[in-house]
């Protein structure tokens, strides 16, 4: 069975912009039109970079963005399933972090899969205490 990553929204966002550590995402990618893992990641987490690129360039770029994300060998997910919505729910209230983080660690927790972020700041806090996998990109 193939390794399940779980893109965090500022993986997608480095990539696109070709910030450092893209160059690790562009692997993952790869990896992933191979079909040696399998790439997803929440709707909700592709919003915060629809809304990213929406509010940095306007509808037309972030619309355009988004067409070209759905495009790659990335398993866009719908909402959550009752695991996921009640992880989500219990890691939001422990951890204090922002929602899109905390739905991001529910992916990973019910898909036993690996999150890639380069987001220290909320993540270390939550890695060992729930022993989730990270690929830190940067």
């Amino acid at each position: 069975m193939s390794k399940t990553f779980i893109l965090d929204a500022c993986a997608l966002i480095a990539f696109l912009a070709d910030e450092t550590g893209s160059d690790k995402i562009e692997e993952i990618i790869q990896n992933a039109i191979d079909e040696k893992i399998l790439l997803k990641i929440n709707q909700i987490n592709l919003l915060e970079v629809y809304y990213f690129i929406f509010n940095l360039y306007g509808k037309n770029e972030a619309n355009r963005v988004l067409e070209k994300i759905i495009e790659f060998p990335i398993e866009i997910k719908s909402g959550l399933n009752e695991d996921g919505f009640k992880e989500a729910g219990r890691i939001k209230a422990k951890y204090k972090i922002p929602l899109g983080d905390s739905i991001a660690v529910a992916e990973c927790i019910v898909e036993n899969g690996i999150l890639v972020t380069s987001d220290h700041n909320d993540f270390e806090k939550v890695v060992d205490a729930e022993k989730i996998k990270i690929s830190w990109f940067r």
